[in-house]
């Protein structure tokens, strides 16, 4: 059995056994699930999750495209830039440079260093023209499961009612909240929004970060792994 069919079986055990939940709950680890094995020539990864920071800078990702201005030689700079799927940019008489992944700064000086073989001190501003928006996904038992722009400070709460609310099978007390900790791991908390509904209580609403992931179950669920690989999201998420 592969540690993906491992995983999406101890979810649907776990579905069959109700337990009372407090609001706002980290999920205890299941110790019977393992991480994934580290692929065949892959570096090791460290087995404990790094934690990202909220307010980290935007890194540029294929598909996102900039301009490139040089304050004293405007003839090199040039305008909508595309990221191409493999990480790599074509730009005037440097040719390709690797870019993906970077943050604005980074990439400003990537492309310094590159003019600097041909330019002497070059002043270079990068100004991204195109580029993915902020974003969380609700899915599950919710009105309008899909993808929705993160404008300002969004709430649990909030996030649930823009997508539609809860359905009349929800499970509201046991919300599942999936965030990226790193470019390997997830992490999953378990909220009770019926709960917060209630009591009209929304000090544990949490707001959302980017990328995070509301699913709103349609039966009970009584553990998951707190941190598990990223890739296995939607293995486990998949209905039956």
């Amino acid at each position: 059995m592969t540690i993906f069919e491992k995983t999406r079986t101890s979810l649907l055990l776990a579905a069959l056994i109700l337990s009372p939940f407090a609001t706002a709950q980290e999920v205890k680890p299941d110790p019977a699930i393992k991480p994934a094995a580290t692929a065949p020539g892959a570096s090791a990864k460290t087995d404990t999750p790094q934690l990202q920071s909220r307010d980290e800078r935007y890194r540029v990702a294929p598909g996102d495209s900039f301009d490139v201005t040089f304050e004293l030689s405007p003839e090199f700079n040039q305008t909508g830039v595309s990221i191409q799927p493999d990480g790599f940019v074509t730009l005037k008489t440097v040719g390709e440079v690797y870019v993906q992944g970077e943050t604005v700064p980074e990439l400003t000086n990537t492309l310094r260093a590159a003019y600097g073989k041909v330019l002497h001190q070059p002043i270079v501003t990068v100004t991204l023209k195109d580029f993915e928006k902020p974003y969380f996904v609700a899915d599950g038992q919710v009105g309008r499961p899909g993808k929705y722009d993160l404008r300002g400070d969004v709430t649990l709460t909030q996030a649930i009612a823009i997508a539609g609310g809860f359905k009349d099978e929800a499970k509201g007390s046991q919300v599942l909240l999936f965030r990226r900790v790193s470019d390997e791991w997830m992490e999953a908390k378990i909220f009770n929004v019926k709960k917060m509904h209630k009591t009209l209580s929304l000090k544990e609403d949490p707001t959302l970060h980017p990328g995070d992931m509301v699913f709103v179950p349609k039966n009970a669920l009584s553990k998951i792994d707190k941190f598990f690989p990223s890739a296995q999201m939607g293995s486990m998420l998949r209905p039956n």
